[in-house]
């Protein structure tokens, strides 16, 4: 695609989307001056969908009339709610009904798989993640390694990349995964790197770790409602992710769970139970003895959130209302790339602002990291004031993040020309 800076090609760009019109399914935040803010922080929170007010009032009706049995009749009944998000849910990662579920929250959902997916033995102990990972996930693996009275700094093995680049490449992350062979019980990795933005090659991964018996999970906390994903047929393992960013289901909202198929019918698979996760011909029986639903639904504990997979729902309704992530990604490439174009006209030499975010659209979803050198917190605030919206990440990030169900190729004209104000 051929950019320019005038404001025109941005009104070209914008009255020819065919995506235009999801903007007014978001309540966009005022700025500053009045106007609706430039949001690109859809990475750390998305936007609220205008439906899911509407959504979870349906769901204080079911309670304020019906109480508790609201859990067997109605529309969805609370017993199943989650069932209704599974299609949806499945389409938005690759997968398939049976083998996902909403429950929960991102990191709790990680420790429940891990259970199941990180045993170690004697000799096939060790686990392979991105150095620089999302702290959440550090912590997660180093308890984890606890738990089976391991020392973690003996079982993490850490993915650097090579002196003097930012982002991992695909054949050192194999060469790793080969060396460590026979000692390696687990991979867990981002699908997408939280700080860079890089979108690993999760096919190729998972197929490395296969070769040498490993199991192959991903954390796709920035991936999940961004890149197009096909977990079933890339043949991973288990993966989480949660639902308050690109899947725009509100601070601290549920989260998702993905069990490969190949699993769905293994009850000897150790795991923390609980009563959500019995089978539910038997869970009102109420007698001891665990027997797992088939599929991810056998990894649940505790009831559903209903309250914030009503919310949940509510988003999931937009994405299936456009064609889901196909059309997504499209338009995501070519904001992506407008804002990259813009960043680059400043000319600015590499010691001063660099993008750390792979050039290759391949590579990366709708996040670019500015690497800022010099006055980045400066920055970082000026934009703010301007009404643009980005995330600050210590010691000197800034991540911007143009997500094609809401923002323009207007907001990035005005993030565009505000770094070019500020560089004057």
């Amino acid at each position: 695609m051929t950019y320019d800076l005038t404001p025109a090609f941005a009104a070209a760009q914008d009255a020819a989307d065919p995506l235009a019109a999801t903007r007014a399914d978001f309540h966009i935040p005022p700025g500053p001056d009045g106007r609706p803010t430039a949001y690109f922080c859809g990475n750390s929170l998305g936007l609220l969908p205008i439906a899911a007010r509407a959504a979870v009032e349906a769901e204080f009706k079911s309670w304020e009339t019906q109480a508790v049995e609201g859990h067997f009749h109605g529309e969805a009944p609370w017993m199943f709610y989650h069932k209704t998000l599974a299609e949806a849910e499945a389409r938005i990662v690759g997968a398939r009904p049976l083998e996902v579920v909403v429950m929960n929250t991102l990191t709790v959902n990680l420790h429940l798989l891990l259970v199941s997916f990180y045993r170690p033995t004697p000799t096939r102990y060790k686990v392979l993640m991105e150095g620089g990972a999302f702290p959440s996930d550090q912590y997660a693996l180093e308890s984890q390694a606890r738990l089976h009275g391991l020392d973690p700094d003996e079982v993490i093995v850490e993915l650097v990349p090579r002196p003097g680049e930012h982002t991992l490449r695909t054949e050192d992350i194999e060469a790793k995964i080969a060396e460590l062979g026979d000692s390696l019980a687990t991979i867990i990795l981002g699908g997408i790197n939280y700080y860079t933005g890089q979108v690993f090659d999760m096919a190729a991964i998972t197929r490395a770790g296969h070769a040498v018996g490993a199991l192959v999970g991903f954390d796709l906390a920035h991936a999940a409602g961004n890149i197009e994903l096909k977990l079933h047929d890339w043949d991973v393992d288990f993966a989480c992710w949660c639902t308050y960013k690109y899947l725009n289901s509100g601070p601290g909202g549920t989260s998702g769970a993905f069990v490969h198929e190949r699993f769905a019918n293994r009850p000897d698979l150790v795991r923390l139970a609980g009563w959500w996760g019995q089978d539910p011909k038997e869970r009102f029986q109420m007698k001891k003895g665990f027997r797992p639903t088939p599929g991810a639904d056998g990894w649940q504990v505790s009831c559903g959130q209903v309250l914030p997979m009503a919310v949940h729902k509510a988003s999931l309704a937009v994405f299936e209302g456009v064609g889901g992530l196909a059309p997504l990604r499209a338009k995501s490439e070519k904001l992506t790339g407008y804002l990259e174009f813009w960043i680059k006209s400043l000319g600015l030499p590499a010691n001063h602002l660099e993008i750390i975010t792979p050039a290759d659209p391949a590579q990366r979803g709708c996040q670019l990291s500015l690497l800022v050198h010099e006055r980045g917190r400066e920055l970082f605030d000026f934009l703010a004031a301007q009404g643009i919206i980005g995330d600050w990440r210590e010691p000197n990030v800034i991540r911007l993040a143009p997500v094609p169900l809401y923002n323009s190729f207007e907001d990035v004209r005005r993030a565009g020309a505000a770094l070019q104000t500020f560089f004057k």
